[in-house]
C-alpha cells in the first residue's frame, strides 16, 4: 500500500511539473492575459489595412550614432532604432507588450515561454521562422550573446536589468533557459522579455560595440535603413521578406512602406515643417499652442486634421526637479517651502488659459494613486515603521497643495514658505534669504527650450519676493543632455510618465543604486533605504491588492519627500495629422499608437 501511495505521489508530481512547464503564448504581470490563445490580432489595430505609402515624423534633436544601447548614444542616437513610440523598426524584443492591458506580453521572437510560479526562471522558445534581415536565423546563441554584451558594455538600464541573471543556457534547438539571482523580482522576466533588443551575434563587433557608429545595422524587425543624412534625417524602408508579418502581435502594424524621421533644432522649426507638409504627424503637448496655432489654410481646408484622444492612464508627474545632491536642496523643509512658493494658479490662468489641472500624485486619476485616500490597515501594515516618515496629511488622505489667489504674490502662502525655509536654516536678512553664514539662497534652473523657460520665469519672480536669487539658463539639446547625464544642474524640469503597471523603471528613477550611476534617470539624487524598500514591495507583489497598496505607499513617500515642485497634467492627448494618414477606430488603454496608423492614399 505504501508503495502505491509513493507511486501515486510521484505520478501527481510529474503531472504538476508538466503542467508548470506548459508553454505559454502570453504572460501578465498580475493575473492572466486578456486575449485568448487563438487571438488573431490586437483589438486596437485594423487587421484589413492595406500596407503601403509613407509617413514622415519630426523630432527635436540631432544624431551621429545608430547604436542606441551604449552610454555614448544617450544624446545623439537616431530615433526608430529602438523606439516604442514609432515601433521597434530595426531591432525586436523577445515578446511584445499589449497597449490595451496594464502589463501583458505576447509572442514575437519568442513564440512561447515557460516559467515557474515564483518566476525564478523563464525559458524562451524561439519562433523557428525568425530571421535576420540578411536571411540568417535568429538563434539561442544570439539571445545569450546579446544579454552578455549588453550586460558588459550596454548603458543603463539595459546593463542593470541584466545583472539580475544568474545563468543562461541553450535548451534544445530553439530555446534559452534564463535563471535569475537575488537581484530579480517578479517583474524581471517581463522586463527581460519586452524591454531588451536581440542582436545578431554574427554581425556585431564586440570590441567596437561601445563606440558610436553610423554603420547600417542588421536587425530582425520589419524595417531596414534605406538612407541617412547624419544629424538631419534617417529613412527606413519596410522589408518585404519580414519573417513575422503574419504573427497575431504584428497584424495591422508596421503599415508604411517608408518611414522618415526628420530632425530639427527647435520645436518651432518642426511645427513650421509640419505646416509645409514635410512632417505628417504633430503630437502637441501645449494647450495654448493647440488652441491658437492651427489657424492656417491646411487646417481650414481639411488637409490637416486635429484630434483629441482620451487614454485611461495615470497622470504622471511633471515638475521642477530638485537635485538633492546640491547642499541647498538637502533639507526637506527647504524643498517644501520652495514648492509652496510656486503659484500654479497664476501660471495656469495667464499662460495656459486655465487648461491644466494641478498634479498632486504620481499616479493621479487612477486606482494606484494615494491622493485623497487614507491608508487602510493593509497598507499601514505594509508600510511598517516607514509610515512615521510620511506626512500625516498624506497618510490620512487630506493632503492638498495650497490654492493661491492667482496674484503671483499670495502673502499667506509666501509666509508659510518663509516659515518652512526658516526650519531649513534660512532667514531673511537685508531683503535676502540667507543661511547662518550669511550666504544667499541661490540656484540655477536649467531649461532646454522656450516653453520651459516660459514656465521658469514666473517661478523666479515669486522666489525673488522671498529674497532668493534664481537664474535661468536655456541650453541646446546636446549640452542639456550632457549636463543631465552628469547631474550637472541645480534644478531642471522633467516629466515622470506613469503607467498602470509601475515596476523596474522606478528603480532607475528613485533607487539608491541609480543615484550613483552616471546616466541614470534618478535626476533627484534620492538615495534612501526606505524608498528602496517601498520599491521592492510593488516589485514583489503577487496579488492585485498588494500591488495597489504598495504603489500607493510609494506614492505617499514621494509626495512627502517634496522632491519636485509639481506642475500640471491634462487627461487628453492631442495630435494633428495629414488627412491621408489614418488610424484605427479603437483607442487602446495607453492612448493612440502610431505603429498601427497607415497611409490612406495607399488603400
Amino acid at each position: 500500500m505504501q508503495a502505491l501511495r509513493i507511486a501515486a505521489f510521484l505520478f501527481l508530481a510529474t503531472l504538476c511539473n508538466a503542467a508548470a512547464a506548459q508553454p505559454l503564448y502570453g504572460i501578465a504581470m498580475h493575473g492572466d492575459p486578456a486575449l485568448p490563445v487563438d487571438f488573431k490580432h490586437f483589438p486596437y489595430v485594423n487587421p484589413d489595412v492595406k500596407k503601403g505609402g509613407r509617413v514622415s515624423y519630426g523630432v527635436v534633436g540631432t544624431f551621429d550614432n545608430l547604436n542606441p544601447f551604449i552610454l555614448k548614444s544617450m544624446r545623439t542616437t537616431a530615433r526608430g532604432m529602438w523606439d516604442p513610440e514609432y515601433g521597434n523598426l530595426v531591432y525586436e524584443p523577445l515578446m511584445v507588450r499589449s497597449r490595451d492591458e496594464p502589463f501583458t506580453l505576447y509572442g514575437l521572437l519568442a513564440q512561447t515561454v515557460e516559467w515557474d510560479d515564483s518566476r525564478s526562471y523563464i525559458q524562451f522558445n524561439l519562433n523557428p521562422d525568425a530571421k535576420w534581415s540578411d536571411g540568417q536565423p535568429v538563434t539561442p546563441e544570439d539571445v545569450i550573446f546579446t544579454f552578455q554584451l549588453l550586460r558588459d558594455k550596454g548603458r543603463v538600464p539595459f546593463s542593470s536589468w541584466l545583472e539580475t541573471i544568474a545563468s543562461m543556457e541553450k535548451v534544445g534547438e530553439h530555446s534559452v533557459m534564463i535563471r535569475f539571482n537575488e537581484k530579480a523580482n517578479r517583474e524581471t522576466p517581463l522586463i527581460i522579455a519586452s524591454s531588451l533588443p536581440i542582436l545578431p551575434k554574427h554581425a556585431i563587433d564586440t570590441d567596437s560595440f561601445d563606440q558610436t557608429s553610423l554603420r547600417i545595422p542588421i536587425g530582425s524587425a520589419p524595417y531596414r535603413i534605406k538612407s541617412i543624412d547624419p544629424g538631419q534625417r534617417i529613412v527606413f524602408e519596410r522589408r518585404s521578406n519580414y519573417w513575422g508579418k503574419n504573427l497575431p502581435s504584428k497584424v495591422g502594424i508596421d503599415n508604411y512602406d517608408e518611414i522618415t524621421v526628420n530632425y530639427f533644432l527647435q520645436d518651432t522649426t518642426l511645427f513650421e515643417a509640419f505646416k509645409k507638409g514635410d512632417v505628417d504627424i504633430y503630437p502637441d503637448g501645449s494647450p495654448g499652442h493647440w488652441q491658437q496655432a492651427y489657424n492656417f489654410p491646411a487646417v481650414t481646408s481639411g488637409a490637416i486634421i486635429k484630434e483629441t484622444f482620451r487614454p485611461k492612464t495615470p497622470s504622471g508627474m511633471l515638475g521642477f526637479v530638485f537635485n538633492t545632491r546640491r547642499p541647498m536642496f538637502a533639507d526637506k523643509n527647504v524643498r517644501k517651502g520652495l514648492t509652496l512658493a510656486f503659484d500654479f494658479e497664476w501660471l495656469n490662468r495667464n499662460l495656459y488659459s486655465g487648461a491644466y489641472k494641478r498634479t498632486e500624485s504620481y499616479w493621479q486619476n487612477s486606482d494606484l494613486s494615494s491622493f485623497g485616500i487614507p491608508a487602510d490597515p493593509h497598507e499601514l501594515a505594509m508600510l511598517g515603521p516607514i509610515k512615521d516618515r510620511i506626512d500625516p496629511d498624506v497618510l490620512d488622505g487630506t493632503y492638498k497643495l495650497p490654492v493661491s489667489d492667482g496674484s503671483g504674490r499670495d502673502r499667506k502662502i509666501l509666509r508659510e514658505a518663509v516659515a518652512l525655509l526658516k526650519e531649513g536654516g534660512y532667514t531673511i536678512r537685508g531683503e535676502k534669504m540667507v543661511d547662518k553664514n550669511g550666504r544667499q539662497l541661490s540656484f540655477e534652473i536649467l531649461t532646454q527650450n522656450a516653453d520651459q523657460e516660459r514656465m521658469a520665469i514666473p517661478y523666479r519672480r515669486s522666489l525673488e519676493l522671498l529674497g532668493i536669487a534664481v537664474t535661468i539658463r536655456t541650453v541646446d539639446d546636446s549640452q542639456y543632455q550632457l549636463r543631465t547625464i552628469n547631474y550637472d544642474y541645480d534644478m531642471i524640469i522633467k516629466s515622470y510618465p506613469s503607467s498602470l503597471s509601475p515596476g523596474i523603471e522606478q528603480v532607475g528613477r528613485w533607487s539608491s543604486a541609480a543615484a550613483k550611476t552616471e546616466g541614470s534617470l534618478n535626476f533627484v539624487g534620492v538615495a534612501d533605504p526606505d524608498v528602496d524598500t517601498l520599491i521592492s514591495h510593488f516589485l514583489m507583489a503577487r496579488s492585485a491588492e498588494d500591488f495597489r497598496d504598495a504603489v500607493r505607499s510609494f506614492d505617499r513617500m514621494l509626495i512627502s519627500g517634496y522632491y519636485l515642485v509639481p506642475l500640471y497634467h491634462i487627461d487628453q492627448q492631442w495630435a494633428a495629422r495629414r488627412s491621408r494618414v489614418n488610424h484605427p477606430g479603437v483607442l487602446p488603454l495607453y492612448g493612440y499608437y502610431l505603429p498601427a496608423w497607415w497611409d490612406a492614399s495607399a488603400q
